[in-house]
């Protein structure tokens, strides 16, 4: 079998911590050091690992990152090296949500969101996001897979079926269901 580094990837508030928990749940190892602690934002912790903010000056924790899942927010994977294979486990979420959580988030870090207007901000997000599709779609270390955030919280199993396959069908999808919290969503979009 192919050997490959997971990564969870996505905007900002997007479900990236949920989704590393559910990895660990799930029976794939996890790289994170706990220096970011869990708070009202991230009641479960936030599964972030220092080094990987860092690759693109020193790739060498990649050494032990091979059979392992890593969160890295999206801009940082333009600094993975070629020479390995990574698989993307790339979040979704309603972009209003997103904003909303990211200015409730900011707000109790008594910290500024610079005041950009949400419309603003979320075509600068699209942005990027496009961006990061094009480039991401001509490299060939590089697997991506979608994960509606959205569905995720409120019907997982069909999604977890795809997650399995894609990280080689080695994962206890009965136990990353469970890691689900409706009550965590506090940010919903209005879809009517």
């Amino acid at each position: 079998m192919e050997s490959f580094v997971t990564i969870v990837s996505g905007l900002p508030r997007s479900g990236t911590s949920m989704m590393m928990r559910m990895l660990d749940v799930g029976g794939l190892p996890v790289m994170t050091d706990a220096v970011r602690e869990a708070d009202v934002d991230n009641p479960r912790g936030y599964y972030e690992f220092e080094p990987a903010k860092k690759t693109k000056d020193d790739p060498s924790w990649l050494e032990q990152a091979e059979g392992k899942a890593v969160k890295m927010v999206y801009q940082l994977l333009y600094d993975l090296p070629s020479n390995r294979r990574y698989r993307v486990l790339f979040m979704r979420r309603a972009m209003e949500e997103v904003l909303a959580s990211q200015r409730k988030m900011l707000s109790r870090l008594g910290r500024d969101d610079g005041g950009i207007p949400d419309e603003k901000m979320a075509a600068l997000f699209r942005s990027q996001l496009s961006k990061f599709e094009a480039w991401a779609a001509n490299q060939p270390h590089l697997s991506l897979l979608d994960v509606d955030y959205n569905r995720m919280v409120s019907d997982p199993i069909p999604l977890l079926a795809s997650i399995n396959d894609f990280l080689g069908g080695i994962l206890d999808t009965t136990a990353m269901a469970a890691v689900v919290e409706p009550d965590l969503y506090r940010n919903r979009a209005d879809r009517s």
